[in-house]
C-alpha cells in the first residue's frame, strides 16, 4: 500500500510545501473548539461561543473563493503573507477581547475577520500538486495523500487544543494554532518554485462555480459538510448521554481514522474505472456505512461503527477534488477548489445547527437520521447529475 507514495516526493520542493501546508492548516481543526473552550472558560457562555464560531465559519465560506482567485491572479507568494498577518492579528484581538471583558461585539468582529482571512491552504497545496503531476496517474496519489493529511489534522488538532486549553491555560491552544498558521503559511509562501504560475490574461467575470459540473460537486460537498457537522455534534451528545463524555474525542477520532486508512488504500490503487464512477460509488458507500450508527447504544461498538463509516470520506473527497481539477481551467484552479472547501464549510455549519436542534428534540441516536438523510441527498444529487461530470480528453486510461 505504501509503494505508490514512495516516488511522490522525488520532485524538488515537494517535501517543503507539503510540510508547510500540513503545519499551516492545523488551525482548521483547532480554531473552532479552541474558541469555544476559551470563551466558555472565561464567560461560561456557550451561546456566545457557538455564535462566534459560526460567524467565523460563514465568513470563511464567503471569502475563500475570493482569496483563491487572488492567489490565481497574483500568485500564492504575494497573497498568503498579508492574509496570514491579518489573520494572526485578528486571532490575537479575539483572545485579548475575551480576556479583557470587552463588549461582546468585539468577539464577533474578531471572529468575522478570522474567518475572512483564513486561507484554504489545502486548495493551494493541491494546486501545486496539479502543476507538478497534472495529467498523470500520480495526481490521484497526491490528492489521496492530501486527504490523509487532512484527516491527520482532524485527528490530532482537537485533542491537542483541548489538552492545552484544559491543562495549561485557556489561551494555550489558540496560541499554538496561531503559531502553526503563521509559520506554516509563511513557509508555504516562501516556496515560490512550486507555486502555480500566475495567469496574466484572464477572462472577465468568469468563475468556476458557473461550470455545471463544479456547481454539482459543490452541491454534493454541501451535503457532505452537513454529514461532518452533524456527526461531530451528535456524537459528542451521544457520548454524554451514555455517561462517557470524556470519550467523545476518541469517537470522533475513530471517524477520521477510518477515513485516513481508506485514503492510504485508495491512493495506492491503480484504478480502471472512471473518476465519475468512483465518485458515485464512494457516495453510495457513505449511506451504507452510516446506517448502523442508528441502532448502536454501546460507546465501544459505536467507535467501531464510526471507524467503518469513515472509510467513505477520503475516497469521496479525493475524487471530488480530482474531478474539480479536470473540470476547471488552469487559470481558475485554486478558486475552483476553494469553492469545494466553501461548500463543505457551509454544510458543516448547517449540519451542526440541524444536529443540535434534532438532538435537543429527539436525542442523539435519533438525530443521526439527519446525517444519513444528508448522505442520501448527496447520492441522489451525485447520481442524478453525473452526466455533468463527463470529462473531456482524458490524459490516461485510468482517469477516463
Amino acid at each position: 500500500m505504501v509503494g505508490p507514495y514512495r516516488g511522490l516526493f522525488e520532485r524538488p520542493g515537494t517535501k517543503a510545501f507539503v510540510l508547510a501546508g500540513l503545519i499551516g492548516r492545523m488551525p482548521m481543526s483547532m480554531l473552532g473548539i479552541g474558541v469555544i473552550l476559551l470563551i466558555t472558560a472565561l464567560t461560561d457562555n456557550y451561546a456566545t461561543a457557538g455564535a462566534v464560531g459560526a460567524a467565523s465559519n460563514l465568513a470563511f465560506a464567503a471569502a475563500a473563493p475570493l482569496s483563491g482567485r487572488l492567489a490565481d491572479t497574483f500568485g500564492q507568494s504575494r497573497v498568503i503573507p498579508p492574509f496570514a498577518a491579518v489573520n494572526a492579528l485578528a486571532l490575537a484581538a479575539l483572545m485579548i477581547s475575551a480576556g479583557s471583558g470587552l463588549p461582546e461585539w468585539t468577539l464577533y468582529a474578531s471572529g468575522l475577520v478570522i474567518g475572512a482571512t483564513s486561507l484554504s491552504l489545502g486548495s493551494m497545496v493541491r494546486a501545486r500538486w496539479t502543476v507538478i503531476y497534472g495529467g498523470t496517474d500520480r495526481l490521484h496519489t497526491a490528492f489521496a495523500f492530501e486527504s490523509v493529511a487532512d484527516e491527520v489534522v482532524f485527528v490530532t488538532g482537537p485533542a491537542l487544543v483541548t489538552v492545552l486549553a484544559t491543562t495549561v491555560n485557556p489561551y494555550a491552544g489558540l496560541i499554538v494554532a496561531l503559531v502553526c498558521m503563521l509559520g506554516g503559511s509563511l513557509a508555504l509562501a516562501a516556496q515560490r518554485r512550486t507555486q502555480p504560475p500566475v495567469q496574466v490574461v484572464r477572462s472577465s467575470g468568469g468563475t468556476p462555480i458557473l461550470i455545471p459540473g463544479v456547481l454539482l460537486l459543490a452541491g454534493v460537498s454541501l451535503a457532505l459538510g452537513a454529514i461532518f457537522g452533524s456527526v461531530d455534534l451528535i456524537t459528542v451528545a451521544f457520548a454524554q448521554e451514555q455517561g462517557v463524555k470524556w470519550a467523545s474525542g476518541f469517537l470522533l477520532a475513530s471517524f477520521a481514522g477510518g477515513s485516513m486508512v481508506s485514503g492510504l488504500w485508495f491512493g495506492s490503487r491503480n484504478w480502471r474505472i472512471s473518476l465519475r464512477a468512483r465518485f458515485v460509488r464512494a457516495l453510495a458507500l457513505f449511506v451504507v456505512g452510516l446506517l448502523p450508527i442508528l441502532f448502536i447504544s454501546a460507546p465501544g461498538i459505536m467507535a467501531a461503527a464510526l471507524f467503518l463509516a469513515g472509510f467513505a470520506i477520503s475516497p469521496t473527497l479525493i475524487t471530488c477534488f480530482s474531478l474539480t481539477e479536470r473540470l476547471v481551467p488552469q487559470s481558475l484552479l485554486t478558486e475552483g477548489m476553494a469553492w469545494i472547501s466553501t461548500a463543505i464549510t457551509l454544510g458543516v455549519a448547517l449540519g451542526s445547527w440541524a444536529g443540535g436542534q434534532l438532538t435537543e428534540t429527539y436525542g442523539a441516536s435519533d438525530a443521526y437520521v439527519f446525517s444519513i438523510a444528508a448522505a442520501a441527498l448527496a447520492v441522489i444529487v451525485g447520481i442524478g447529475g453525473s452526466g455533468l461530470l463527463r470529462l473531456p480528453a482524458a490524459p490516461s486510461p485510468s482517469e477516463t
